[in-house]
């Protein structure tokens, strides 16, 4: 209980306060913070979303594509390697990292041989502006795979194929691709698929094909 005091002007004086009253405020504001943070600062800035409701609104998926773009700016730091030794053993590493990934039955990647336009389940075409971005995903569950082709249509593009919903996983990235295409399988129950971003100075036309054990092709 507050109690306030005037002078003899009738101004208020001063206000006295309890401290139940102080620790009701401080951990109201705590409180309110905690829900800040949580609802809407983490999924906005880092992609983090732990109640879920950061997707729903929209706000997960902005915090993906910042730190899409934070880690594409710190590899443009790095000083392309062109020594053939150095390229020749990071060949070696990815072979002996793929074998091992595919041992563990966890989700790869690999090439396949292009497939007629009868063949796909779903096609998705999307224009690209200089520095702008975009994703689209499979829902998928667990173990389930998919066969996919995209291609830039004569451009390059910068990509990420990861994984989100029942976890958080990056299967495959590259920077200035003409395409790819492979078979992705399912790590666990959620959205699997791409995040592609125009780093050139010309509007860029994908498209992306895909087929095989997906409930659905989720795009803007």
């Amino acid at each position: 209980m507050t109690k306030t005091q005037f002078d003899a002007s009738g101004h208020i004086r001063g206000v006295n306060a309890s401290g139940g009253s102080l620790i009701r405020a401080t951990l109201g504001a705590a409180v309110a913070a905690g829900v800040i943070l949580t609802v809407f600062w983490l999924p906005a800035e880092y992609g983090i979303d732990p109640t879920g409701l950061g997707r729903t609104m929209g706000l997960t998926k902005m915090g993906e594509i910042k730190q899409g773009l934070y880690a594409e700016a710190e590899a443009e730091k790095t000083k392309p390697v062109t020594d053939p030794q150095i390229l020749n053993r990071l060949d070696a590493i990815e072979a002996q990292l793929a074998a091992l990934v595919a041992s563990g039955g966890v989700a790869v990647t690999e090439n396949v041989a292009p497939a007629e336009a009868s063949e796909w389940h779903d096609t998705w075409s999307f224009t690209l502006e200089p520095e702008d971005s975009i994703e689209a995903k499979l829902k998928m569950t667990e173990g389930q795979q998919a066969t996919f082709e995209w291609t830039a249509n004569g451009g390059l593009l910068n990509y990420d194929m990861h994984g989100d919903g029942g976890g958080e996983i990056s299967y495959e990235q590259g920077r200035n691709q003409p395409g790819q295409s492979g078979v992705l399988t399912a790590a666990f129950d959620g959205n699997h698929g791409w995040y592609w971003r125009n780093r050139t100075d010309q509007d860029v036309t994908f498209t992306l094909h895909v087929r095989g054990d997906y409930e659905r092709l989720l795009t803007p």
